[in-house]
């Protein structure tokens, strides 16, 4: 396609997944993708975990459990990404790695988590998700979702 990256490329290739961080002023603008909602769901985590933690060679000391009922689909990544902003801040938990699956009434979420403490910061930690601009949707080459965290 005329004007395309090979980033742009590697994105839209088809069944790939990853993530990635893009400037905005003032806060974190997250991009993932994936072959399917729920991979594109877990990319969408990682990448907001890695805008403030370094969680490579990280291990989990524990894994939480969620079950998230189902809504649509910008509303489920709004509250995922809401619930890793929660435990965050109140058990000080950060996600490692995820799984998400969908089930008959939404989505069962695990995360493998570490403390906080235990992982390198390496920018600012989030405190919220926005509405605007928003967005979890399929395309021609899998699922892509776009967020903007206040930091």
């Amino acid at each position: 396609m005329a004007g395309d990256t090979d980033d742009d490329m590697r994105v839209r290739r088809p069944g790939a997944s990853g993530h990635r961080a893009v400037p905005h002023t003032a806060d974190v603008r997250v991009e993932a993708w994936g072959g399917s909602r729920e991979q594109c769901l877990v990319e969408a985590v990682l990448g907001m975990v890695e805008c403030f933690a370094d969680i490579s060679g990280t291990r989990a000391t524990a894994v939480r459990q969620v079950q998230m009922p189902e809504g649509s689909d910008d509303d489920l990544l709004a509250a995922l990404l809401d619930e890793v902003v929660f435990r965050l801040e109140v058990d000080g938990d950060v996600p490692v790695d995820v799984e998400v699956e969908t089930v008959d009434d939404g989505l069962d979420v695990r995360m493998a988590v570490t403390d906080v403490r235990s992982v390198p910061i390496t920018g600012a930690v989030p405190k919220a998700v926005s509405w605007h601009e928003l967005h979890l949707a399929p395309g021609p080459y899998g699922w892509s979702c776009a967020v903007t965290v206040d930091v």
